[in-house]
């Protein structure tokens, strides 16, 4: 699991003028709060530190530094200006050991379908899943093993493998991806 580091700075205090001129200077407001509940508390980031933690698709924890202390979270909430899409706030959720919390985690589907090798064409119906899972058993993503696949077959939530200690919330019963039959043998 990639962890990524970044220095974040109190705000001294909120509101949309003090946001403003927080932006103004390269920085995004941010807020933490406690998983479980708790007092969450106000910061901000440096906004060219956020590319590999905002731009990707990957899931990937954070450990910000504030003040001497570091604080172990994820981010639950993306704000993007309307126009220009660049980052305006961003929520996160701070994460306590042996608590658990939910997370979208992608999906990545590994192996060869026979069914495609047979001239199938493989439709993936999602592209990440939402686990609830510990800080101490995290994983990045989970992983669908569609080598077993023939043609006209779907692999679905229930069927994807994870390690102990990690539950996928999805309905069990949606399927993940399918290979479709090509209309030439159809008609056969």
């Amino acid at each position: 699991m990639e962890i990524i580091a970044l220095q974040g700075h109190r705000k001294e205090a909120s509101g949309k003028v003090e946001s403003k001129k927080i932006r103004r200077s390269g920085h995004v407001p941010a807020v933490m709060y406690k998983s479980g509940g708790g007092e969450a508390f106000q910061f901000n980031l440096l906004a060219s530190d956020l590319r590999p933690l905002v731009y990707t698709s990957k899931f990937r924890m954070v450990d910000i530094n504030l003040d001497g202390a570091t604080h172990k979270g994820i981010v639950k909430d993306i704000q993007f200006h309307p126009v220009t899409e660049a980052v305006m706030h961003m929520d996160f959720l701070e994460l306590v050991p042996g608590v658990k919390f939910k997370a979208n985690v992608p999906v990545r589907f590994v192996g060869a379908s026979k069914g495609v090798k047979e001239g199938g064409k493989f439709l993936p119906k999602m592209r990440s899943v939402t686990v609830t899972m510990t800080p101490e058993n995290a994983i990045d993503e989970v992983t669908a093993d569609i080598s077993a696949m023939e043609l006209g077959s779907t692999i679905r939530v229930r069927d994807i493998d994870l390690p102990s200690g990690i539950e996928i919330t999805n309905t069990p019963a949606v399927p993940i991806a399918s290979i479709e039959i090509p209309r030439a043998l159809k008609s056969k």
